[in-house]
């Protein structure tokens, strides 16, 4: 698990550490200046313009601009120069801004340079570098950028070299990802003591390139009580998330779901639903549907046990896990399956696609489901989202896990707002973003075999008083196998059937011997 800090979570980090742990500002301006030396110097290494034979045999030394700001970022380029000139590499510094009104820090490194050799300049003296290096803002830039700012970041982004962004792409909202009117272009990005959110949402992940996270002293120390309130997941913690194999096991110990979906015409996503649920381990499912999708759903998945509307109480009482709405319109039938599943109090639900706009439409099924005593997922895309807490959409996408939150602490259910970053929201929760998944999967169906996955996973994990992590599990494991999809076949062309197809592979790995 790693977290991904706010501006002012970062800015009070590295002011507890300085101020409250006794670490002096200036030695982690040092440790980050000398992780962004390293990152460049074996830059420079691998493409041969770095080393004991470059001077030996009289080969170019590698130039480097650095873009530096007067705040504590540019402070962080200041003391790169000095290292990168101390390493013998030819560096150019070019400052922005009214030095005047410096940071201290700031005004400390640009003292120690006047005993080095550093060429200043007052904008680039060529079209082309080895390295450029944006040291203009950190993590503290919360206006568009103008004036001199932008007309730097527009020049600097036309320079040809390798771009490396200290901390930050310069323009970047290190909360939102957005643009702040420009924003540097990075090759990679060099960010220090924790991510930044920014880094990790669109348009801001487009910006950073490849991250690299170096340890420069702020640790988990610094949060003095105060822990981040965003995080993701990581491989490493699939195992201790995943559902425990009974190897004396039958079909029955690995949880039955039902899954409610598909109309008259709209088997695909039932099946999409039910493989899914298949895939993700659970031992039984049921597809209770319009009769007139029997003959498909048998033929497609004959695994599934089938059932139509009639059927819908013996399948209530049968299963130990819910799956609806997937496809399942939003007619007064579908209503009235909707409020039968939502009495069926002590037992998990996922509530997906029509399920959600059902609640939208008949208000006394969001009262019940609000004061149902059981586990509960709901998973809105950004659309349903908006319909769900009446915002739009443009405004959802700034600061979606904010109305995640706002609508599971209103249904006092775990919200999975889907998107092209997805966050799990609950109440008293930490916020889990999914840094993981591609453009591939923006395909018709995949929102269904997430469903199925959450399915299987509640019901495999029915003695769990927490559908919060299930929740990161299971969109974890949506969006890595739709990068096993995209490693195998390319993003272009993707269907959700090959997501749910590879949901088993993914979870097999996670049980690999280290």
């Amino acid at each position: 698990m790693r977290y991904l800090v706010s501006a002012e979570e970062m800015q009070r980090m590295d002011k507890n550490t300085s101020e409250r742990l006794g670490v002096p500002g200036m030695v982690l301006m040092e440790r980050a200046a000398l992780a962004a030396r390293e990152l460049i110097l074996e830059y420079l290494r691998k493409k041969g313009l770095y080393g004991s034979s470059t001077r030996r045999h009289g080969n170019q030394v590698p130039d480097v601009l650095i873009m530096v700001g007067i705040g504590n970022n540019g402070g962080d380029g200041l003391a790169l120069a000095r290292l990168l000139t101390e390493r013998d590499v030819a560096v150019s510094v070019w400052c922005v801004g009214n030095r005047e009104k410096a940071s201290a820090q700031w005004t400390a490194q640009m003292h120690i340079l006047e005993h080095y050799q550093i060429d200043f300049c007052d904008g680039p003296q060529k079209e082309a570098y080895t390295v450029l290096v944006d040291a203009l803002f950190g993590v503290g830039l919360s206006r568009e950028l103008t004036g001199e700012y932008a007309d730097a970041v527009d020049s600097f982004d036309m320079l040809e070299g390798h771009k490396i962004a200290l901390d930050l792409p310069s323009g970047i909202s290190s909360d939102t990802g957005a643009v702040l009117g420009c924003a540097v272009k990075a090759d990679e990005t060099i960010t220090f003591g924790y991510e930044k959110r920014g880094l990790y949402l669109f348009p801001g992940s487009n910006y950073a390139g490849r991250t690299t996270l170096a340890d420069v002293g702020i640790n988990d120390r610094a949060f003095l009580g105060q822990t981040p309130g965003m995080f993701c997941l990581d491989p490493e913690d699939l195992k201790n998330l995943m559902p425990k194999r009974d190897a004396g096991g039958n079909k029955g110990t690995f949880g039955k779901v039902l899954v409610v979906a598909g109309s008259k015409g709209m088997a695909g996503a039932a099946i999409l639903a039910a493989k899914a649920a298949y895939r993700a381990g659970a031992g039984m499912v049921r597809v209770i549907t319009d009769e007139g999708n029997r003959n498909i759903i048998q033929s497609a998945l004959p695994e599934a046990l089938f059932g139509n509307y009639e059927d819908l109480s013996a399948g209530i009482y049968w299963a130990d896990a819910f799956v609806i709405g997937p496809g399942i319109s939003q007619s007064d039938a579908a209503a009235d399956c909707m409020q039968k599943i939502i009495r069926a109090a002590e037992k998990p639900l996922v509530v997906d696609a029509d399920g959600l706009n059902l609640l939208v439409r008949y208000d006394n099924l969001k009262k019940q489901l609000a004061k149902r005593e059981g586990l509960c997922i709901l998973t809105p895309h950004m659309g349903e989202l908006a319909r769900l807490v009446d915002t739009p959409v443009e405004k959802l996408k700034i600061r979606t896990w904010d109305y995640g939150l706002m609508l599971a602490r209103q249904m006092q259910c775990v919200v999975v707002a889907k998107d092209a970053r997805s966050f799990v929201c609950a109440e008293n929760k930490t916020v889990c973003m999914n840094i993981y998944g591609n453009d591939g999967m923006a395909t018709a169906g995949s929102g269904d075999v997430l469903a199925g996955i959450l399915g299987g996973l509640m019901a495999q994990n029915k003695e769990s008083e927490d559908a919060f992590y299930t929740a990161c599990l299971g969109v974890y494991l949506h969006a890595a196998a739709g990068d096993l999809v995209a490693a195998q076949r390319g993003t272009f062309g993707c269907m959700a059937g090959d997501i749910a197809d590879a949901v088993s592979p993914v979870m097999k790995d996670a049980w690999k011997e280290e």
